[in-house]
């Protein structure tokens, strides 16, 4: 069933007849929750204060953990941009969603593929309001940027990355402007891009405080280059932060403030009770040229943004609705970023007909910690720059297939092309158990193979 036909078949439903109609002509006996999906960029694994941070302040982070649940052991999509964006906004692994790598970011350039079902359009299918603020990265031609993606309302930039003030993309080719709504440029020269973030996001809650609404607020911090407010940057030079660090924590604690802020926006609003809000890092912290050879930190997991290891993809994870999730909460389950596509849609009781996902619920996840996770096998595989990179986990054993460490601080020998780890027992990664187990790691190869082999 192609993309079209799914959508008609949704809309025509049992589940809905009239998910077709204009939003105000599908009223619910009672009102279902809102969603604001935030999504940082290049954040490191431990960099909150409530994930192991004591040198980074983000009380608003901290604060959606007190008051909903945090994961341990989240993982995202993959360890770089575009294909996060994509398993986040598919439910499907990357590299099923047609985006094995990172999109182009010169305008003209495809992206994920269309045909492609993405939360926004099974949300708005369902009478939501869609909005996409921020980051895109999942391609730059009229049908693959956000209002062909089932945005309605879409601000920001389309390629991978900007500078915050000026808009422009200066890291490859010609210097490009890139400041979009609705796929129209539009210019704000001087004026911090987080800022315009915010501005945008209030307006649209503002114009649909009575609707259910779906918000993609897709930070673009503490991704290069780190531009994070000069007040904050002289705090953590105060402090004593070295070079690179007080660059990163600045930008942190920036983004951490338009995080508070849109979440006063939100009480101001009287809508909290309404509304899910779920954050997450799209991956590991860089540590490439231009983002100063680092700042940022995985804590104990080896690796960084581009790497398998666990510091590539074990993100900070939190889902918060005062008064209908646990609050507080901590769980340890292993879990994916494309769970939030079939996670969200449970809560809203939002129908996705026979999509084929890779995500899995975890509401059960959510009110028991008791709960098993929802997976007994995650994969991984991501392409670009050299051999294609992948991973398989079952259990507490990971099997990384031409492994990459961009932090380069243990080598990696060609006997490592095959590298099993054990997360749990030696969550470090400084040692490859493939000898010492080798029919584990054949039966997590067989795995992959098979995967591969099923069309990924």
């Amino acid at each position: 069933m192609n993309r079209r036909d799914y959508l008609h078949t949704l809309s025509a439903g049992a589940a809905g007849a009239a998910l077709g109609q204009p939003r105000r002509a599908t009223a619910q006996p009672s009102r279902r929750p809102n969603v604001i999906l935030i999504y940082t960029d290049d954040q490191g694994s431990i960099d909150a204060g409530v994930y192991g941070a004591r040198d980074i302040e983000t009380p608003n982070i901290d604060r959606l953990a007190a008051e909903g649940v945090r994961f341990t052991q989240f993982y995202a999509p993959s360890p770089i941009c575009s294909p996060s964006r994509a398993g986040l906004l598919t439910g499907r692994y990357p590299w099923r969603a047609g985006t094995p790598g990172n999109c182009d970011s010169k305008p003209g350039k495809p992206g994920m593929p269309t045909e492609q079902v993405t939360l926004a359009e099974v949300f708005q299918r369902a009478g939501y309001a869609t909005a996409h603020v921020g980051k895109w990265h999942l391609g730059y031609t009229p049908d693959t940027m956000p209002n062909a993606q089932g945005f309605e309302h879409s601000f920001g930039h389309m390629g991978g990355c900007i500078d915050n003030y000026s808009h422009f993309f200066y890291w490859s080719g010609p210097n490009r402007h890139d400041l979009h709504r609705n796929g129209a440029e539009v210019f704000a020269d001087g004026r911090h891009f987080q800022d315009l973030m915010q501005e945008e996001a209030s307006a649209f809650l503002e114009g649909h405080r009575a609707d259910p609404f779906f918000l993609y607020f897709a930070l673009n911090a503490p991704h290069y280059p780190y531009q994070g407010e000069a007040r904050w940057l002289a705090h953590y030079r105060e402090r004593g932060v070295p070079y690179p660090r007080d660059l990163y924590a600045a930008f942190v604690s920036t983004l951490d403030e338009h995080i508070g802020e849109l979440l006063a926006k939100v009480e101001e609003l009287g809508l909290s009770q309404d509304t899910i809000v779920v954050f997450q890092s799209d991956q590991g912290h860089s540590v490439e040229e231009r983002a100063h050879f680092g700042g940022g930190s995985a804590g104990i997991w080896r690796g960084a943004k581009f790497s398998l290891f666990e510091g590539g993809i074990r993100v900070p994870a939190i889902i918060r609705r005062p008064g209908h999730l646990p609050t507080g909460a901590v769980r340890g389950q292993i879990a994916h970023g494309c769970d939030w596509f079939p996670t969200l849609a449970e809560l809203c009781s939002v129908p996705v007909g026979e999509l084929a996902l890779d995500g899995r619920s975890l509401v059960e996840v959510l009110r028991s910690e008791e709960a098993p996770t929802p997976h007994d096998v995650l994969h991984w595989q991501v392409s670009g720059g050299g051999e294609v990179q992948w991973a398989v986990r079952e259990g507490d054993w990971k099997l990384i297939g031409n492994p990459v460490d961009p932090t380069q601080d243990q080598p990696l020998a060609e006997r490592d092309r095959l590298y099993l780890t054990n997360p749990v027992t030696d969550p470090s990664e400084r040692h490859n158990l493939i000898d010492a187990n080798p029919e584990i790691a054949a039966r997590l190869e067989k795995l992959h193979d098979q995967w591969v082999r099923e069309g990924g």
